[in-house]
């Protein structure tokens, strides 16, 4: 099992250190330590309260609620692979796996019922050339988009590959103002009910949040999957 890690270690270095003289690679990164961090904005949570809903996490997400919090607006989804462009930049990464349902609750007037509709948002993927979020997002009883661009992002502290003698790389890397995608403004808003300019303004306008990603050429303990995740069909 020691010459097993060795071996792992060694090969996820080489490739990545390969990577400025070959084509673009993607590298499993199942079995190596990396995450990636979101943490909703304070006005993206006012405008889930104000407007009944909640995030909740699926998948191989893990929520990361404060103390005493009945709820989560930060969530931890691990990273499972990563893409190295020949210039040894990062191109892409994926979270395969990981899923948030964001949901919403509201009472019909008329009976008191209680109306629930919502979106699920599924295997993350950074892509670094469009600087775009993009997921399979699934309204909730309907079909899923594959790879749907959903926020647009800004790079706030670029990530950079740090290497030491002989093994060792890690990155650290925060993206910020997550801003909806015009497409996903129209898709949350059909999704969630929503409706109404200044509603609809104000979900188009939020700053949603943060992205950070840490990875490291250490073995993960256990690996994660790097399954997609699939929501069951109507």
């Amino acid at each position: 099992m020691k010459l097993l890690t060795i071996r792992s270690i060694s090969f996820a270095a080489a490739t990545l250190a390969m990577a400025a003289s070959a084509n673009a690679l993607t590298v499993n990164w199942s079995g190596l330590q990396g995450t990636s961090k979101l943490d909703f904005s304070a006005n993206a949570i006012s405008l889930f309260k104000a407007n009944g809903g909640k995030v909740e996490a699926l998948g191989n997400t893990t929520p990361l609620p404060e103390a005493g919090a009945t709820s989560a607006w930060s969530f931890s989804l691990p990273i499972t692979s990563i893409t190295v462009t020949p210039a040894l930049k990062i191109g892409a990464g994926q979270a395969s796996g990981s899923a948030l349902d964001i949901v919403r609750r509201t009472i019909d007037e008329e009976t008191g019922a209680v109306i629930t509709s919502g979106i699920v948002l599924a295997n993350f993927k950074l892509d670094y050339i469009g600087h775009q979020v993009l997921a399979d997002a699934t309204t909730h009883g309907a079909t899923t988009k594959p790879m749907f661009a959903v926020y647009d992002f800004n790079v706030a502290t670029p990530l950079a590959l740090k290497y030491k003698f002989p093994l060792s790389i890690t990155g650290h890397e925060v993206l910020d103002k997550l801003k909806l995608t015009s497409a996903a403004v129209d898709l949350f808003a059909a999704s969630l009910g929503l409706s109404g300019d200044a509603v609809i303004g104000l979900v188009r306008d939020t700053d949603f949040g943060t992205l950070t990603q840490d990875i490291a050429v250490k073995v993960r303990k256990p690996a994660v999957s790097n399954k997609p995740y699939v929501v069951a069909a109507p």
